[in-house]
């Protein structure tokens, strides 16, 4: 391994006493390659194998902790125990190749499919479409409902206990319901879970509230906890980098392991809230990074887009696409061939690579999101 490389492979350890053995992170990433039930798949079990000899953490895909949390066709789930004995099977064999095995645990709220969810009805904090495409209007919840699925995080947080993972990432990102809680576009509650961004804070924090009473009581090993957000929406009203700040103090101040931004670009900056110039990952590391680590993404493809994505005194670097396209990313760089690590894809790579059908399909045919290129070209 080349010098300039060594500081990738230094150990990580988080507030929990657990340690990684490098900084780099597999992060979540839908595949859509589930058992239509809800069971871990044999096919995204070796996805998951083929990624996660190099990597100091896996984060699985999203499991929906409740039926009307589900998020989309062909994903797993974590709301009930008889899924226990497959998120096992997933937990043991990221294991056995070296990385620690975090489970992801959302609710997908409004941007719940209306066919997968029970009586065709997502639900979300207020009945407030989402200005996505093809948007329905979600029921808003009862305060009962917004109990039971805090209730919900804590049992998909238990089962992942059993089921051996290392590990639980709370998926506040993406505009999912944790999200839609904290953010002003989605709740537009009078209640004590909305108005005020102090209140819209609170089913956030509830959720990480039962989640650490869940691991107090039942983990007899250190286990992770995590927190991922994205810091800004697009909408209007909507969560600006003021507001992200709000609720990052917060969340520092939870004893979490690590706080995990949801960005596109690494060094990308703020559309509003703050007049820093910086990238976002390097003011959230700024502020709470001497509480809680964390863990940046976006667009890092090389060693060397890594190693400098570390001048931004972040602990952690995830990523994602990347090890879709090369598995042995990690390994190269240790074994001094960076310069062999594959940056793009052709049609015919799908078997050499371990893709599940369902994901790959959704690769070739999502024009942009991939660099599929001809095997002439490939690099």
């Amino acid at each position: 391994m080349k010098a300039q490389f060594a500081p990738l492979f230094e150990n990580v350890t988080l507030n929990s006493g657990v340690t990684l053995k490098n900084r780099i992170v597999l992060a979540p990433m839908t595949h859509i390659s589930s058992n239509e039930d809800g069971t871990v798949s044999d096919e995204e079990l070796e996805y998951y194998v083929r990624r996660s000899g190099g990597a100091g953490m896996v984060i699985t895909a999203c499991a929906y902790v409740t039926p009307n949390g589900k998020g989309y066709a062909r994903q797993f789930s974590v709301d009930d125990d008889s899924f226990i004995p497959g998120l096992k099977r997933l937990a043991t064999r990221i294991q056995e190749k070296g990385a620690k095995a975090i489970l992801q645990i959302f609710h997908g709220g409004r941007l719940s499919p209306a066919s997968e969810v029970p009586n065709g009805e997502p639900v979300s904090a207020s009945a407030i479409a989402s200005e996505r495409k093809g948007a329905v209007v979600p029921r808003a919840l009862e305060e009962e409902e917004i109990i039971d699925i805090i209730k919900g995080f804590g049992e998909a947080t238990r089962r992942a206990i059993v089921a051996g993972f290392d590990g639980v990432e709370i998926h506040g990102a993406n505009g999912y319901l944790v999200q839609q809680f904290f953010s002003p576009h989605s709740n537009q509650r009078e209640d004590r879970w909305g108005g005020s961004v102090e209140k819209r804070l609170s089913f956030p924090l509830a959720v990480v509230d039962e989640i650490n009473k869940v691991v107090a009581e039942h983990a007899k090993e250190p286990f992770v906890v995590g927190y991922r957000f994205s810091p800004e929406e697009p909408e209007t009203p909507g969560i600006t980098m003021a507001e992200t700040f709000v609720l990052v103090d917060a969340l520092a101040d939870k004893g979490l392991d690590y706080l995990h931004l949801s960005v596109n670009e690494f060094w990308s900056v703020s559309r509003r809230g703050t007049d820093d110039s910086r990238s976002r990952i390097e003011i959230v590391q700024e502020r709470v990074g001497d509480k809680v680590a964390v863990i940046g993404v976006g667009g890092i493809n090389t060693a060397d887009d890594a190693v400098k994505a570390l001048t931004a005194n972040i602990p952690l670097i995830a990523i994602g696409r990347a090890f879709i396209v090369e598995p042995d990313w990690v390994e190269k760089i240790q074994a001094g061939k960076e310069e062999e690590i594959v940056t793009t894809l052709t049609k015919d790579d799908q078997e050499r690579l371990v893709i599940p059908d369902p994901l790959w399909k959704m690769i070739v045919h999502s024009p942009g999101w991939f660099p599929v290129v001809q095997e002439a070209d490939k690099q």
